[in-house]
């Protein structure tokens, strides 16, 4: 449960990091209110998470779930380049995040 509590956590930090970019500077109000909103679920599901998980491991977990996902969506919804270097290398943190839940008990 700790494990699925931490990628949710992830999926709203993905939320408010390409939140960020639809704020135009928190000028914006809504987009400001969802990105803030996001921040504090992601926070504190992080949190919770942390409660039975190593501090190290969660957090790792948690910005390579955001990293990937944000990327991710900068490719599909931004027009970001999907080179096959940065395709690599997103694979790698993927495989970094599996690494770590296989290398974690709990």
């Amino acid at each position: 449960m700790n494990w699925i509590v931490l990628v949710v956590a992830g999926l709203f930090e993905i939320g408010w990091a390409v939140g960020l970019k639809y704020t135009e500077g928190f000028t914006r109000p809504w987009p400001t209110v969802g990105t803030v909103l996001s921040m504090l679920i992601s926070l504190g599901l992080l949190g919770i998470a942390m409660k039975h998980l190593p501090v190290g491991t969660a957090y790792a977990v948690w910005v390579g779930v955001g990293a990937v996902g944000t990327a991710a969506l900068g490719i599909l919804l931004l027009g970001e380049p999907a080179n096959p270097l940065r395709l690599v290398s997103l694979g790698l943190i993927v495989a970094g995040i599996i690494g770590l839940k296989l290398a974690t008990p709990a």
